[in-house]
């Protein structure tokens, strides 16, 4: 059962990671809406002329988002690749084949990861109190005739004396 947690977990990482890399793409403007590549920036503006660097700055960011959305735009091609990679190498690898599941997760990594949990919970556990239960039956001994309807605590009337019961409990 260790091998389907580690391909689940290899499966969210990958899925994850697409993720991220393609979300810039799916969030970057339509290429229609971008300013046209000619408005480069000018040579130099005048000093009092506003228009003039509104627009060389304008440029200047469209140039910014158009470099921005071509490196997503490889970014998620490689990101494709390596969920069509993944994708393969999960179909090659049916769980229970522990040799494929090795290559992928890494040699041992079921059962060192059982050996983690398991070490964890042993640590966990706490040893019982020691001498406890005599106290506990000697304290039973003591009171449970009295609990008892009339005349079965005594040692002739009752089909199971309490002495009887009180010395198998070891009290």
């Amino acid at each position: 059962m260790p091998r389907a947690s580690a391909r689940r977990v290899l499966c969210t990482a990958v899925l994850a990671s697409a993720l991220s890399l393609a979300a810039p793409v799916l969030l970057a403007p339509p290429a229609h809406a971008r300013p046209p590549s000619s408005l480069a920036p000018a040579e130099e503006c005048a000093p009092d002329d506003q228009a003039c660097k509104d627009e060389q700055e304008n440029a200047e960011q469209a140039q910014k988002v158009e470099e921005q959305q071509q490196k997503t735009e490889e970014d998620a091609k490689k990101a494709d690749q390596t969920i069509k990679d993944v994708g393969r190498q999960l179909e090659e690898c049916r769980p229970g084949n522990s040799a494929c599941m090795d290559q992928l997760a890494g040699p041992g990594m079921g059962e060192k990861q059982g050996i983690t949990d398991m070490t964890a919970t042993v640590k966990g556990f706490e040893p019982g109190p020691a001498g406890e239960a005599s106290a506990a039956v000697t304290g039973t001994c003591a009171g449970f005739p009295g609990s008892l309807p009339a005349g079965s605590a005594d040692p002739g009337r009752s089909p199971f004396p309490v002495s009887r019961l009180c010395a198998l409990l070891g009290g």
